[in-house]
């Protein structure tokens, strides 16, 4: 049997009386629910609307006016329930007709909409169960010591270590023992003895917990308490407690079950103590009752014995559950937890403490608060490698790395074009540029579309799909192509590019330009610092390590210089633009923006000291969130989010290359709007680069292969940077002739003529 959801934050069900059919048409749409309650201005239920009252209300309706009050719609034989129905009278009141039943109090006012329970359980604001980010309690409970000061310092290192609540435990001493909580009762034995007088000292009054409940909200956390009786349960479900945590003492205390379960809150239910037997009949009753739950699998043992841990039970539990389950910890160490999380927990709860040699029981088993913050670290990057599942794909790093060290199909003579290929015309050799050794046999009996020279790798165009060629283009904007400098010639003679971006390796600062740039060129010329320099140096202008940071300006300048000597070889009338990524990446995590200002700091000092002679313009590129280097990924944090490249850009007055794939990725990382970090950064944007982007690291992707909405761009970039030069930077795009670049200038003129019309259009209707 399927529990029930109450909802109080109801506004999205009610419309008032005086509204018309309209507005209560639009809230159908968008609560999802296939109606609204119509209710008068004091909230009183007057009636409901219904998909099958509307369409009732249209068949018999003349004149149909979709501005007339909704009443004249509305269906008044409305079924409600009373305000503080047992969940179980609710969850038989809900059937495929009847969706939500509005809960009143004693006037006829709607106080809550009790719902169907749906797949896992909704706590506040956050949704529990599969497919969602784990829920990681932290538990406080009586780790505070009866001392406010220590409960709040611990609510502050719980939000810190990125806990998603924080709980604590309420008992009425003198309801909850037969001897009233007396831990001078000579009666009682040892242990009863022992904790009823860390009881006695270390409770907090009511109003210090209900202030650390307030405190807990106002940090962002979820605040959950367990109620270790009835009295203690009135006290919270007053305060308005959102959901309970229910003890591993009290999973067989059947009657405060009920009492919980008749709350309509959520229950996250702890296991420990409980036997298979007592776990399925505490199931049935939580069942009957139509609680909404999860279960915690748990050992109450303090601490637990790893071999006593069992965490293979956990399948065995959401067997019995028939929901989402999770764990409850009392072991040392972080690696439970974690593991928990590999094999479906959808909670986690574990004890945080500032001090493990603090009086009471808990805090041996707890977790400092350093210690929690690894845990959770543990835990999220346990979620983000369980990955979907299904078909096998090949990352974006695995595919640079394969582009390095694995092997192609390569002629091993010139081949004319219409040859019939044979097995002896084939090499296999590195690097995996080509087509990979597996086609071998689908390459054998081919005729070769074009001619290859010796050393030429196969491509799939050799196969099935023919090689885009260049042409004449037309944009509004000046565009050009990546290249080395030993592509300008072949690219500049076969088409119209208005320009070329100069990709530099740390080798070819050391080349003689005479040699490879002999007669002046009449193009135009953007320059691509290197990323990585001799001795394995990635540069980073922002590098807390002072030799490091002094060496990355050293090298930064010598591509200065050169820049300089190569925009004389070009048609540059303007300082030459040089794209640099300046570094301010991190190897764990991305930082925060107080741990950013030093970076930004040093940043700063760093282009100070560079000597551009008024002919070079550094043009920072925006960033991904997480960066491939060399086949490896790293966490970037600036040049990211526009906030921090506006600010940079208006204080420094500087411009920048704005590199749409990157910077899609960022935003779909950071789930903000694509357009408005368009509309925020192509005002200070002096070049692009053009490419697709998917989710938050699939970045050089083929134009339209991804996510970024093209024509809109062109739009954008008309209206906010009209000069502004181009590059598609599509990854690999120069392989075979520049198959891949010619592709995407053909796709990319195709998007710019339709937002050209576009914008055409729409002066012609203004006009």
């Amino acid at each position: 049997m399927k529990g029930i959801q109450i909802e109080r934050n109801f506004t999205q069900f009610v419309v008032f009386a005086e509204d018309s059919i309209l507005a209560a048409l639009s809230k159908i749409t968008a609560n999802q629910s296939r109606l609204i309650f119509i209710v008068s201005e004091a909230g009183i239920l007057q009636g409901v609307l219904t998909d099958g009252d509307f369409r009732r209300w249209i068949a018999g309706c003349g004149d149909i006016d979709l501005n007339r009050p909704v009443t004249e719609a509305m269906n008044p034989d409305c079924r409600s329930a009373p305000e503080g129905t047992p969940a179980a009278e609710l969850v038989s009141a809900l059937t495929s007709r009847i969706i939500a039943l509005p809960l009143l109090d004693s006037h006829g006012r709607i106080v809550a909409v009790a719902l169907p329970a749906t797949e896992g359980l909704q706590l506040g604001s956050r949704r529990i169960g599969d497919g969602e980010p784990s829920f990681v309690i932290a538990e406080i409970g009586n780790n505070h010591n009866g001392n406010i000061e220590i409960a709040l310092q611990l609510i502050d290192a719980a939000q810190a270590a990125g806990a998603d609540c924080a709980k604590f435990q309420m008992r009425d001493m003198s309801k909850l023992y037969r001897n009233a909580g007396d831990s001078n009762d000579m009666a009682s034995d040892l242990g009863t003895q022992y904790t009823l007088d860390l009881l006695e000292r270390f409770q907090l009054t009511d109003d210090e917990l209900f202030r650390c409940f307030d405190y807990t909200a106002s940090k962002g956390l979820i605040p959950l308490c367990t109620p270790w009786d009835e009295t203690s349960l009135d006290k919270l479900n007053r305060w308005g407690m959102e959901g309970f945590k229910v003890a591993s003492a009290d999973f067989t205390n059947h009657a405060l079950i009920s009492q919980l379960a008749a709350t309509g809150k959520p229950l996250i239910c702890s296991t420990g103590m409980a036997s298979e037997l007592e776990i399925r009949a505490g199931i049935r009753h939580l069942q009957r009752e139509g609680a909404s739950y999860v279960l915690l699998h748990c050992n109450s043992t303090y601490p637990t014995p790893f071999k006593d841990v069992n965490l293979r039970y956990l399948e065995r539990l959401r067997e019995l559950a028939e929901g989402p389950v999770g764990y409850s910890g009392h072991e040392r160490g972080i690696e439970v937890p974690i593991a928990a999380v590999a094999l479906g927990a959808a909670v986690i709860e574990k004890h945080i403490t500032v001090d493990r040699g603090m009086e009471g029981n808990d805090h041996k088993v707890s977790l400092l608060p350093d210690e929690f913050s690894q845990m959770i670290q543990g835990i999220r990057r346990i979620e983000e490698s369980m990955g979907q599942g299904g078909e096998r794909s090949i990352s974006q790093g695995e595919m640079m790395n394969r582009e390095v060290l694995a092997k192609s199909l390569v002629a091993a003579c010139d081949i004319p074009a219409g040859t019939e290929i044979m097995e002896s015309m084939i090499r296999i050799q590195s690097p995996g540029q080509g087509l990979q050794p597996n086609r071998l046999s689908d390459l054998i009996g081919r005729r070769l579309p074009g001619s290859k020279s010796q050393g030429d790798f196969f491509f799939p165009s050799d196969l099935e799909t023919p090689a885009a060629s260049p042409k004449q283009y037309q944009f509004n904007q000046p565009f050009g192509l990546p290249v080395r400098y030993h592509d300008i010639k072949v690219f500049s003679e076969v088409s119209n590019l208005d320009l070329v971006e100069i990709h530099l390796s740390y080798k070819d600062l050391d080349i003689k330009l005479n040699d490879v740039l002999d007669q002046p060129q009449k193009l135009g010329l953007v320059i691509h610092a290197p990323e990585l320099f001799a001795g394995d140096h990635t540069l980073d202008l922002c590098t807390e390590d002072a030799s490091y940071r002094e060496h990355s300006i050293k090298e930064l300048q010598r591509v200065i210089d050169i820049s300089r000597d190569l925009r004389g070889r070009f048609q540059c009338p303007n300082p030459v633009l040089l794209v640099t990524n300046v570094g301010g990446f991190s190897e764990h995590r991305h930082l925060d923006r107080d741990e950013r200002a030093p970076l930004r700091h040093r940043l700063i000092e760093s282009l100070a000291k560079l000597n551009t002679a008024g002919e070079v313009e550094i043009i920072p590129q925006t960033m991904p969130p997480f960066p491939w280097h060399f086949g490896g990924q790293r966490y970037h944090n600036l040049f990211v989010d526009s906030d921090f490249i506006n600010r940079f850009c208006e204080e420094m007055q500087m411009r920048v290359c704005l590199d749409v794939s990157h910077s899609k990725l960022a935003c779909n990382h950071l789930h903000s709007p694509f357009r408005d970090f368009l509309r925020s950064i192509l005002p200070h944007t002096a070049h692009l680069h053009l490419a697709d982007a998917k989710d938050v690291d699939g970045e050089g992707l083929q134009i339209q292969d991804g996510e970024i909405d093209w024509v809109q761009l062109f739009e954008l970039i008309d209206q906010h940077c009209p000069k502004a030069s181009f590059i598609p930077e599509i990854w690999q795009g120069h392989k075979n002739g520049g198959e891949g670049a010619w592709l995407a200038l053909e796709r990319l003129e195709d998007c710019a003529h339709h937002a050209h019309s576009n914008i055409e259009e729409d002066r012609s209707k203004a006009a």
